[in-house]
């Protein structure tokens, strides 16, 4: 079992197609390179009504998100839309932790490594304590070693920080997807030391498409209290939202949205998006896609002799080590990816998204294997 190693981002002026003049370039980077999926953009044209609508969220198509959400789920959910995973994610731990309080995550996950201090910030100041993964994943072991070694409560307060939540990601870092069980034994874990749990779901419906269950398997009847609902990696132009399964914490969430410079004056046109992601299924369609040509190009790469597949490929993502010679032929041919360890033996990370062809998959595989 793995961690996943530091990653180098390449700068923007990398991305330059060097393929043949004919040659469609293709980028693997992320599922955030992707443009709009055609029944997202039809959605924010109509919401574009030209006698236009109240700002602030008061307007028909965000008032109805509570209502859909709350079908999807199955549950009473409250819904607050934002426009990035980051302020989803802050605004989220936020309502679950305060400054002198400590929040469980992954050593390598987005909240720990990639989000700029914004979870410190939105809390005034609350820890991040890192607990090490198995394959991207935390354990419900590796939850309670961590926090019986931080000791986060009981008589050694106040002069340690009091624990108050647990932040895991499905889909994770690695590209791993939890079953149910780990989630649920995790957040049995958090309920008998008293914590919150938060899931981070930029792909939420990458997992949901995965192990094929109700969302709410994987989130309130396993335990979680709040989440981070993403849908900008997966079609979306720009649409994420906090979604609450617990009452008790909408109470400052108006205000600590206000506050994060997230409560948007035209706010129907990220609602318009999420409203449509949901409808008739749209979300899980396009995840579906992205999971099926992940499938396809780990297949294709694991007959490669010199290519190993680091992680089990469970919904879009893939971590491959290729020779260097390798990713150098496969970027002059006009593919574009992540670098994700030692230059010499590069780990890649390649991702497909929700319009990911299969004859891309099948050229990618084939100038590998050259």
């Amino acid at each position: 079992m793995k961690e996943p190693t530091f990653r180098t981002a390449p700068a923007p002026d990398s991305f330059e197609p060097a393929g043949p003049a004919n040659f469609r370039p293709v980028n693997f980077a992320s599922d955030n390179v992707t443009g709009v999926a055609p029944e997202i953009m039809e959605a924010i044209a109509e919401a574009n009504a030209p006698q236009g609508a109240w700002p602030y969220g008061n307007d028909d198509v965000t008032g109805g998100l509570n209502g859909r959400f709350s079908e999807l789920f199955d549950t009473e959910a409250r819904v607050y839309p934002v426009a990035t995973g980051t302020a989803a994610n802050a605004l989220c731990l936020s309502l679950i932790a305060q400054p002198f309080n400590t929040v469980y995550c992954l050593k390598h996950g987005h909240t720990y490594e990639d989000e700029g201090g914004a979870p410190e910030f939105y809390t005034n100041g609350a820890k991040l304590v890192p607990v090490p993964a198995a394959d991207g994943k935390m354990t419900a072991a590796a939850l309670e070693a961590a926090i019986v070694d931080v000791g986060g409560g009981g008589a050694r307060l106040p002069h340690v920080m009091e624990a108050a939540a647990v932040s895991i990601a499905q889909v994770n870092e690695c590209g791993t997807v939890y079953s149910v069980d780990e989630i649920r034994d995790i957040c049995a874990v958090a309920r008998a030391n008293g914590l919150f749990v938060h899931l981070d779901g930029a792909r939420f419906a990458n997992a949901v498409a995965a192990l094929g269950c109700e969302p709410s398997d994987m989130t309130w009847r396993a335990g979680i209290d709040l989440m981070s609902f993403g849908a900008t990696k997966n079609g979306a132009m720009a649409a994420e939202a906090v979604v609450l399964f617990n009452d008790d914490l909408e109470d400052t969430l108006s205000q600590r949205r206000m506050r994060g410079g997230h409560l948007f004056s035209k706010m129907r046109f990220l609602s318009a998006q999420l409203a449509r992601y949901i409808q008739d299924g749209l979300w899980l369609q396009l995840a579906a896609n992205a999971n099926a040509m992940a499938e396809r190009l780990s297949a294709g790469l694991a007959e490669i002799d010199d290519v190993t597949i680091d992680y089990p490929v469970d919904a879009n993502m893939i971590f491959a080590r290729i020779p260097g010679d390798t990713a150098e032929r496969l970027r002059d041919s006009g593919f574009e990816f992540y670098d994700w360890g030692d230059p010499d033996r590069p780990n890649i990370r390649l991702v497909c998204a929700f319009n990911t062809e299969a004859d891309d998959v099948d050229r990618f595989v084939e100038a590998a294997r050259r």
